[in-house]
């Protein structure tokens, strides 16, 4: 039952699908700041959440309402987290689920909020009740960009991503959409996104599969290192393109989740590559660990070392500053048997320096995208992880965001 997943040049929503986006002034500017997603049947949902233990206030009640299932509606604000406002937070996010189950018809506990924006300042949620009756009379089929739009924040696109596959003889689409520039690193990074789609699929196998794509998507980019409060992905099916409900080990089931990781995978592609300051996108591999675990464990070190992303800024090809991060990622470890590649070009061998030309390894870190591979040479671990450089632009931007909102008030 092979086939290719196919990537929609225009994205589209799948059947049985509604969307909208509007300014409902948490922003400046009449910015887009509200979106609301809504299944126009019953679905099947499956989410994973931010790991930090300081979880903002609509992650908390959306955790409870997918336990409740039946979640039928994504309503999502930009320009404000809604994190660490005490029980203001609280009562704040259940307005918000509230406004918008009250403007759909629908029960509070199958609409599933999220949050992005600045943390620790209240949410003006009286903007949000407010424009809740509008959004929802704007809701279309088209309106899937507005919502991808009205959910960024220091993102300078959108993302949206669709793929199409055949199930059983019916047309299935998936589609996503996911915002996040800044405070991104794995364990589920700082990053909002939506996938939705039309294939009927039991809660199990939705469960199982937005997990294992989750976990060779979202949790394998890093721009900066730090890990948010807000973290969600949310998965969607409604059935509505016809198809058997799919079950695990069928042979539809894994056409299905190859689709949603690719749609997972490009999409946290376009996170990186939109990151704040980012100017060099860069594919982490280490190969020959001892054990899967520690592949991981080196591929996030040198990914997350911002000595080693500075120099990446620079293109300049300093494997020392990667070993570095090797030594101390916890990883089983022989200093004699580590080589270093950027773009297949050797840096180091056997842990000292390869008698590579330097105008070479610079030439290959001068690339906009290229691969540092780490070969352990201890055994059959490997792991992969996309992440970026760190540049001016990236403390500009973050120096001084909360103070100057604070002024603003």
């Amino acid at each position: 039952m092979a086939q290719s997943v196919e990537l929609l040049r225009s994205p589209v929503l799948p059947g049985g699908f509604i969307a909208a986006g509007v300014a409902c002034g948490i922003k400046d500017g009449g910015k887009l700041d509200l979106g609301l997603l809504v299944s126009n049947y019953p679905a099947v949902s499956a989410a994973t959440f931010t790991t930090n233990r300081i979880k903002a206030a609509p992650v908390r009640l959306s955790m409870r309402h997918l336990k409740g299932g039946q979640v039928q509606a994504v309503f999502v604000n930009s320009g404000n987290a809604n994190a660490c406002n005490g029980k203001r937070g609280g009562k704040d996010a259940r307005a918000m689920a509230a406004a918008a189950a009250g403007a759909l018809g629908l029960e509070q506990r199958q609409v599933f909020v999220c949050s992005t924006g600045i943390i620790g300042l209240p949410l003006p949620v009286e903007k949000i009740q407010e424009a809740a009756p509008a959004i929802a009379k704007k809701l279309r089929r088209g309106g899937w960009r507005d919502f991808s739009r009205a959910i960024l924040t220091s993102d300078k696109c959108s993302k949206i991503v669709s793929a199409r596959i055949m199930l059983g003889g019916k047309k299935v689409t998936i589609t996503g959409s996911a915002k996040g520039a800044g405070m991104i690193a794995p364990n589920m990074a700082t990053m909002l996104a939506f996938i939705t789609t039309d294939a009927a699929v039991t809660a199990e196998e939705l469960d199982r599969a937005t997990k294992d794509a989750v976990s060779a998507s979202f949790n394998c980019i890093s721009i900066d290192g730090d890990m948010s409060t807000n973290d969600t992905v949310l998965v969607m099916a409604n059935g509505a393109a016809g198809n058997r409900p799919l079950r695990p080990g069928s042979g539809a089931s894994r056409i299905f989740r190859q689709a949603l990781a690719r749609v997972m995978l490009e999409l946290a592609w376009r996170l990186v590559r939109d990151g704040e300051g980012v100017s060099k996108f860069v594919t982490i591999e280490v190969l020959g660990a001892a054990t899967q675990r520690d592949a991981r464990r080196v591929a996030e070190s040198v990914a997350n070392s911002s000595l080693v992303k500075c120099s990446w800024n620079g293109s300049d090809p300093n494997w020392g500053r990667v070993i570095d991060a090797v030594g101390y990622s916890g990883a089983r470890v022989d200093e004699s048997k580590v080589d270093i590649f950027f773009n297949g070009i050797a840096g180091a061998k056997g842990g000292k320096a390869a008698r590579t030309p330097i105008t070479r390894l610079k030439a290959a870190v001068a690339k906009k995208e290229f691969i540092v591979t780490v070969h352990l040479n201890l055994g059959g671990g490997s792991h992969r992880v996309f992440t970026s450089d760190l540049s001016e632009g990236y403390v500009a931007y973050n120096r001084l965001e909360y103070a100057l909102k604070i002024q603003g008030r």
